[in-house]
């Protein structure tokens, strides 16, 4: 059977009313006034700027997050991107970072001193895992990673020195997601704060702060900029959360996103409402035609027919993006490497998000004498594809053919 998959929404609803995202992503921030008229905003080269009198200098001291001192702080071109981002999220406000693990470690941090405990679901980005299970372990954080697809084992998780709460709904690997909603309540009612990887469903089909969540985190380098030539990462808030951070991680580490960078967003964010649109028709055909293959064990998808959270992706995801994982039905790394290499239409990478369609097979990341599976490593029969813009016929055909060579 064929799975019925939103697209996107060209409007999604906010607690202040509906959410015009041609605006957003046209138009807002561009102040066009300002800069000659221009249709496209400038690049703001500059790495430092200047003012007319020591009292200007002082104030500008005095409040860098808010005005333009040193681009290591604040850039008027990364400044239209904040503008737009947070919006997307119906959050205040946003930073920019030159990464999405720069992003969720500088929200980590703020959140927490020595002595401190986090809760994490199971299998988060691998750098948010190496953040807290090795850097801040180092310096007196403890951990303790949970599977999130139970509510309940997040109270049974908190401690007395429980501060913050990690999530990632979905992943981007298998795709366990959290009740957000839920989680938030229960954050909240002791004082925890929450903060969410929503790189997978982007602000068009999911918003963690409408749903109770404190900072959202995007790998911006994924679906926001869209054209993989970018490394970006956003982390979406309050403004008092943001300015925490920004006075203590963001700019004591630097991981600034740099203003041509940003304008090269600004340029894709344009068409992320038609790039999600067509990537989640092509994803749907896509994913029918695994879900049938007699090669494929079995398909990971929020979408996906066998999904036991499929009420929780009806629930809190208004539409589909382009990840899907399949497990292959071979009994030998060789077998996998057989089908990736036989892919002409997918390039064999990692990230994702990007307008082309990619493959990522999870046996590339471990040496070839590795068990097919263990209970030290994920499933090696595992091959995450990421759907670009071509057209669905041209990528079923290329993995049809792909499946044979196996």
């Amino acid at each position: 059977m064929k799975p019925v998959i939103c697209a996107c929404v060209v409007s999604r609803p906010s607690p202040e009313g509906d959410v015009d995202l041609s605006y957003i992503l046209n138009h807002l921030g561009e102040d066009r006034e300002r800069y000659f008229g221009a249709v496209v905003p400038p690049i703001m080269q500059s790495s430092i700027f200047a003012f007319p009198t020591v009292e200007a200098m002082r104030a500008g001291f005095a409040d860098e997050y808010g005005g333009h001192l040193y681009t290591r702080g604040n850039n008027p071109t990364v400044a239209i991107l904040r503008k737009k981002v947070a919006a997307l999220e119906g959050a205040e406000d946003c930073l920019m970072f030159g990464s999405g693990a720069a992003a969720m470690a500088a929200g980590v941090i703020a959140c927490l001193a020595a002595g401190d405990h986090v809760v994490c679901v199971a299998k988060p980005y691998s750098w948010t895992r190496a953040l807290l299970r090795d850097l801040l372990a180092r310096l007196g954080v403890r951990t303790s990673f949970i599977d999130g697809t139970h509510e309940d084992n997040f109270a049974t998780a908190i401690e007395d020195r429980t501060r913050l709460i990690v999530l990632e709904s979905p992943n981007s690997m298998t795709f366990e997601q959290q009740d957000l909603a839920s989680v938030a309540q229960l954050a909240r009612a002791r004082g925890i704060r929450t903060i969410c990887d929503n790189s997978y469903a982007t602000p068009l089909n999911q918003s963690p702060i409408a749903l109770g969540i404190d900072l959202v985190v995007h790998s911006a380098t994924k679906y926001l900029n869209g054209h993989s030539d970018v490394v970006a990462g956003a982390l979406c808030g309050s403004e008092e959360l943001l300015r925490a951070v920004f006075k203590g991680p963001y700019m004591t580490l630097g991981a600034i996103l740099a203003p041509h960078d940003a304008w090269l967003m600004l340029r894709g964010l344009r068409t992320l409402t038609i790039r999600l649109r067509q990537i989640a028709t092509t994803t749907a055909e896509v994913l029918a035609f695994l879900q049938g293959h007699p090669l494929v064990r079995k398909v990971y998808s929020p979408h996906a027919d066998g999904n036991p959270q499929l009420a929780l992706t009806q629930a809190q995801l208004r539409g589909a993006s382009g990840l899907i994982t399949i497990e292959l039905d071979v009994d030998e790394v060789a077998a996998v490497e057989r089908f990736c290499n036989a892919l002409q239409r997918f390039l064999m990478t990692v990230s994702w998000g990007g307008y082309e369609s990619l493959a990522m097979p999870v046996c590339a990341v471990f040496p070839r004498t590795t068990p097919m599976s263990g209970a030290a490593t994920p499933s090696l029969r595992l091959v995450r594809l990421s759907i670009g813009l071509e057209e669905p016929d041209v990528l079923i055909a290329d993995l049809e053919q792909a499946l044979r060579k196996i």
